[in-house]
């Protein structure tokens, strides 16, 4: 995991980057938001450790900036103790608020839930079928599926509409688009190899009589 480290502190810096590197994380350092905003625009980063007070670019005009780039889980640290601060960070989309000084074990406590939280909302689970949605990929066991891109598509949105019967025009319209010209065989051939490459999550799949199809999950 990419954790990025951004404040005007050294000393701190180095704390945080001490306690990260023995989770195995890969630690990247700014200690300014101009710098922060270059790392993200460059590396995948999974998580931000983010200061408030700092020189250019202060902490939240920084979040702002890196948003418009890339949703990714961040973790303010302020000297802060004003409820106004806290408040204006989670209107602003911030997962986590850390007052200084701080623990660097609940830190990485920290980090660890807001990952965990990120990694729900990216991911689908079913047993051992995982859905990346970030990555784009599907796998039964830690094995990747060989799914075609229409193939990938029809799965997400039947993960995004589980349990709710599903018509061949609403997938056709959905997953080839309004100027799509076929008919419905074309729906129920990618269903039939979509089936096969899922195996024994085959049944996950069931054809409705008559209206098309339900990705039925018992939760």
């Amino acid at each position: 995991m990419k954790v990025l480290i951004v404040d005007d502190e050294e000393l701190i810096r180095n704390v945080i980057k001490e306690y990260a590197i023995l989770e195995n994380y890969e630690v990247f350092e700014a200690k300014n938001g101009l710098e922060a905003i270059d790392i993200v625009e460059n590396n995948n980063i999974d998580v931000i450790v983010l200061d408030i007070m700092m020189p250019k670019l202060d902490g939240y005009s920084t979040y702002k900036e890196i948003k418009k780039i890339k949703k990714i889980p961040t973790i303010i640290l302020s000297a802060r103790k004003d409820e106004y601060d806290k408040l204006f960070g989670f209107e602003l989309g911030i997962d986590d608020y850390l007052e200084k000084p701080f623990s660097p074990k609940e830190l990485i406590a920290r980090i660890k839930a807001v990952t965990r939280r990120r990694d729900l909302d990216n991911r689908f689970v079913y047993q051992d079928l995982v859905v990346d949605f970030m990555g784009h990929t599907a796998s039964i066991n830690d094995e990747e599926l060989k799914l075609t891109p229409k193939e990938y598509d029809i799965l997400t949105y039947f993960i995004q509409n589980k349990n709710i019967a599903i018509s061949r025009e609403t997938l056709l319209n959905q997953i080839w688009g309004y100027d799509f010209f076929g008919d419905d065989r074309t729906i129920d051939t990618h269903i039939k190899m979509l089936r096969n490459n899922l195996g024994k999550y085959r049944d996950l799949i069931k054809t409705v009589r008559g209206l098309g199809y339900k990705f039925e999950i018992k939760e």
